[in-house]
């Protein structure tokens, strides 16, 4: 059966992956443009109307209410009316991992995971692919950032953030190796083994814990070493948080786990992004005396516990809102990742208003990784980076994005799926 399913994918599923055609990455901007009468969402919870965004060589150089701000038309190369559009900065999906993974079925299209349990020095940002044949779907979605994530062993290695746009690497990398990932070891013990198996599981979950521990706190001694007489690849690469260039992301969800990791990170000084944390409501006190923001990976999934509410996983945003403890949502992996803004609209049903949820895949995103003076948001001065679409981005009903720019690149949006589209409504007169 599994040679069958195998066979199945090389002989029909591989040809159109290889046959059908990537946009093109698109050019530097030349002209001056100006995009005039849309809803302006700013991305901070401030709306406009009828807004105008006027921006110049990738950057904001416009951005306000048309009816009051003075604007020169003659000024600019090309005037694109948006009115009755909805323009909203790009979305920053974090936690995936596009361009590092294909086909989940083919190993040899899967970049994600390095063998070894402790891998600081992996880097994502080396293996992205931006031929990918999943990234313009997601990209025609809205979504043109994305934290790129390895997987794997106890210390996954180092993340990026990734344009979804460009030739290579070098083009689409938007922030270098800006953090390390840490898979935080489950410290529930299964109670479905038998009891002779009950210190076996004891002692892998202080082996785990002695390992992280150990690394990080070599990393520190190691940091205050100016310039080693021998260099050491793994705790080079986590040199950075302890300077605070870098964050160390915990991937974990029960409150032991997040206890145990937020107070290693507390003692050596590094700044920690929780990842996932579906008992996060249960020590709302730790995280916001640490500051430890939470990157929510679903909103739509089951809840984690069986006692819990049905609609857990949908008012949890809302419940981080009401505890101030800074969060964004995240849709995880990589072909899902196109659902982002229609995770964060679900948990606009569940209470938060739409400026929020907004907020959560734009500015809070680029907050939490420290690229928000740059992107995020509809400012002067910020790259040019955003979507027109028409409807509601967060609503998968009415959603429909018409253009989108990144760093003022005027994007092609088309996709494999809209290319069988149109293939097949030739093929049969359809309009």
């Amino acid at each position: 059966m599994h040679k069958f399913y195998l066979i199945f994918l090389l002989i029909f599923l591989i040809p159109i992956y290889v046959f059908s055609q990537n946009p093109v990455p698109a050019d530097k901007q030349s002209k001056r443009i100006l995009v005039t009468g849309g809803t302006l969402h700013i991305g901070n919870g401030e709306v406009i109307i009828n807004g105008v965004v006027g921006f110049d060589n990738g950057k904001i150089i416009l951005v306000g209410d048309a009816t009051v701000i003075r604007i020169d038309r003659a000024a600019y190369d090309t005037v694109i009316d948006a009115s009755g559009k909805h323009i909203y900065p790009g979305l920053i999906a974090m936690n995936t991992t596009i361009g590092i993974n294909e086909i989940e079925a083919l190993r040899a299209t899967n970049d994600i995971n390095e063998t070894g349990s402790l891998n600081p020095s992996v880097r994502s940002v080396i293996a992205y692919n931006t031929d990918s044949k999943v990234t313009p779907t997601i990209r025609s979605n809205g979504i043109l950032l994305a934290q790129v994530v390895p997987g794997g062993g106890l210390v996954s290695g180092q993340s990026s953030v990734m344009e979804l746009d460009g030739w290579n690497y070098e083009d689409a990398v938007y922030l270098v190796d800006e953090g390390v990932h840490v898979r935080w070891p489950s410290m529930r013990k299964s109670k479905q083994v038998k009891e002779d198996a009950d210190e076996k599981q004891q002692q892998r979950i202080e082996s785990e814990l002695q390992q992280i521990k150990k690394l990080f706190t070599d990393a520190r001694a190691y940091s205050l070493i100016a310039s080693p007489v021998e260099k050491n690849v793994n705790l080079e690469s986590l040199r950075g948080l302890f300077n605070g260039s870098k964050t160390i992301y915990i991937h974990c969800n029960f409150v032991k786990e997040i206890i145990a990791a937020a107070g290693m990170c507390a003692e050596l000084g590094m700044n920690m992004v929780l990842v996932g944390g579906t008992d996060a409501l249960m020590v709302t006190g730790l995280l916001t005396s640490q500051r430890i923001p939470v990157v929510i990976v679903k909103t739509h999934r089951l809840p984690s516990r069986e006692d819990e509410p049905v609609d857990m996983p949908f008012t949890f945003a809302t419940k981080l809102r009401d505890a101030g403890i800074q969060f964004a949502i995240s849709a995880d992996e990589f072909w899902q990742v196109r659902n982002l803004a229609f995770h964060s609209g679900t948990a606009v049903a569940h209470g938060l208003s739409k400026e929020e949820a907004l907020t959560a895949i734009t500015l809070s995103p680029a907050q939490i990784m420290g690229i928000h003076k740059r992107v995020g948001s509809l400012e002067q001065g910020k790259d040019a980076t955003f979507v027109i679409a028409s409807g509601d981005l967060l609503d998968m009903k009415s959603a429909t994005v018409e253009t989108a720019f990144i760093r003022g690149k005027q994007l092609n949006l088309d996709t494999i799926q809209m290319q069988l589209d149109r293939k097949y409504r030739k093929k049969y007169g359809l309009k």
